[in-house]
């Protein structure tokens, strides 16, 4: 179970780790912003951007994966298959960060295929 603890408490970090990125943008494009940050991330191009779009995504992907963890933690689904697919999400999720920042979208997609599917297997996981 601490696998899965440790895995949730990364996966937390993560969307605001990659906020570092998008805060250097905002600073390099004026200053930051602190009145109107989502206006001036609207207008950021290139890494900024997709730091943005980064960012974003880590909450969303968050909520699939917290929702299987926590689901396997409270069906007591905590094998070591279980805790694998979250350590391959999370490393996933890094890989995925890594490829958004460097505007490589097919390898992206694809990572971030690969941690959605590994949400969908600790689900299914816990219905056995």
């Amino acid at each position: 179970m601490n696998t899965l603890i440790i895995c949730l408490f990364i996966a937390v970090l993560l969307p605001y780790a990659i906020r570092g990125v998008v805060a250097d943008a905002m600073k390099k494009a004026g200053g930051y912003d602190n009145h109107n940050p989502r206006m001036q991330q609207a207008r950021l191009n290139g890494i900024g951007a997709r730091a943005v779009a980064a960012h974003q995504n880590g909450f969303e992907s968050l909520l699939v994966f917290s929702t299987a963890a926590i689901t396997a933690i409270a069906t007591n689904h905590v094998g070591i298959t279980v805790q694998v697919l979250a350590i391959v999400y999370i490393v996933s999720r890094v890989i995925y960060n890594l490829l958004y920042l460097k505007d490589l979208a097919s390898l992206r997609s694809l990572t971030w295929f690969i941690g959605f599917l590994c949400c969908l297997a600790i689900l299914i996981a816990c219905m056995m």
